[in-house]
């Protein structure tokens, strides 16, 4: 029956999660778009920490968590963020709604696990304006819109192949498209020009994880865990097309396709750096959890040729996160509010993008819980985040969000062998 309803799920929903544009923040203008770390509703309430995973719950993060595996986990996760979005002179409050991962994890032997889905990875989705006077008493306005983003179908195996370690590896499937489009007029005409650019890309790479875990008394723990992500190397085709355009119903007049292969540019490669967590807490197993993550990028690696802008440049990027959770009473007995997972974090990342000199950084808070549902081990999770992205300082916007992110991690039993008495 559990299957059955995912499978539904995944039948609704999978178009949706490869097509959308998945936000509407002015910061998506830049690169491929905003970042998306394709964390579960449970890690992303204890603020995108990924060291900790049990045996019915699906780790997007730590694919070492996977031999922990005891039951067959699916899981769907989906988010709405409303955000006000202000700058020195202006102010504006808008929203979106997304499917953040579609997933199916599985135990293929005792200490051996499985898991595959679709996750995005990038998001691009705004629409921007500008004006400057010409001198002549006129102004000429620009008006920049973006679209699309990356995905990414992911295969991932863990293993319990000693005591307290477990280790994993993941390959992603990357692949998208982004368009941006620039109309530039002149206040008084009725038409004006369009640039339209159009990349769409795919290409390899892989995750590798390992988590040790040793009893440091009786029913305390110390987890430590480290997961390298390798550079991914994007293959781009890439199409441009510039005309003129009708301001009055956005038809166009007359447009030509420019010959990139004469630039270099009609293939290119779009390069993202890898990047490396380090995460260390302390706990007691289906009990509580306090522990913290650092993330390092040098996203000063990035390229894009066909798609770069003159005013932003790239550094490091660092990620840090603390959270946990508290479980009052694990026991299948207890009262249905004992039984939940409480969760809390806290983000604080440096993106690595500056721009006008501006360094682009993004904090977040997170409460969440997790309700189990009848007498099994499936549960309803729960996740709320207050933040802020970027500065309105330099001509920029400052993003003030506030998401509501809801998941389902349904269990079941495969490969059960039927007695007969």
């Amino acid at each position: 029956m559990l299957r059955n309803i995912f499978f539904a799920i995944v039948v609704l929903s999978f178009y949706n999660l490869s097509a959308q544009d998945g936000t509407v923040s002015p910061y998506s203008y830049f690169g491929l778009g905003t970042s998306n770390p394709a964390n579960t509703v449970e890690n992303n309430a204890m603020g995108g920490l990924s060291i900790y995973g049990d045996s019915i719950h699906i780790n997007l993060q730590n694919p070492a968590s996977y031999g922990l595996l005891k039951l067959t986990t699916y899981a769907v996760g989906v988010s709405h963020r409303r955000m006000n979005l202000s700058s020195e002179t202006q102010d504006n409050n808008t929203a979106y709604t997304a499917i953040d991962y579609l997933s199916v994890a599985m135990p293929l032997a005792p200490n051996l696990g499985m898991g595959f889905g679709v996750t995005p990875v990038s998001n691009m989705g705004y629409i921007l304006n500008s004006s400057i006077e010409n001198g002549e008493g006129k102004s000429i306005n620009n008006v920049f819109s973006g679209s699309g983003g990356l995905s990414k179908l992911y295969f991932s195996l863990g293993a319990l192949p000693l005591k307290n370690l477990s280790i994993g590896a993941s390959i992603f499937a990357n692949f998208g498209s982004v368009s941006k489009e620039r109309v530039q007029s002149v206040s008084d005409v009725l038409f004006g020009t369009v640039d339209r650019r159009n990349s769409r890309m795919n290409g390899f790479n892989m995750q590798m994880a390992a988590n040790y875990i040793p009893k440091i008394t009786d029913k305390l723990s110390l987890y430590t865990s480290v997961v390298y992500t390798s550079a991914l190397n994007l293959k781009s085709t890439n199409t441009q097309e510039i005309g003129s355009i009708s301001l009055t119903n956005g038809t166009d007049l007359e447009t030509t396709s420019l010959d990139l292969s004469a630039l270099n540019l009609a293939n290119s490669t779009v390069t993202i750096p890898s990047k490396t967590t380090w995460g260390i807490g302390l706990g007691e197993n289906k009990k509580w959890l306090v522990g913290a993550s650092y993330t390092s990028q040098a996203m000063g690696d990035f390229e894009s040729a066909f798609l770069k802008q003159a005013n932003v440049t790239y550094g490091d990027a660092t990620a840090f996160r603390l959270g946990g959770y508290y479980v009052p009473d694990f026991a299948p007995f207890a009262s249905f509010f004992k039984r939940a997972t409480y969760r809390f974090g806290f983000k604080m990342l440096d993106t690595g993008m500056t721009i006008n000199n501006e360094q682009i950084t993004d904090f977040g808070t997170n409460i969440g819980v997790g309700l189990p549902m009848g007498g099994t081990f499936s549960n309803v999770n729960i996740g709320l985040e207050l933040g802020s992205l970027g500065t309105a300082k330099a001509g920029l916007v400052k993003e003030n969000y506030f998401s509501v992110r809801v998941g389902l991690s349904l269990n079941d039993k495969w490969f059960l062998k039927r007695k007969i008495n």
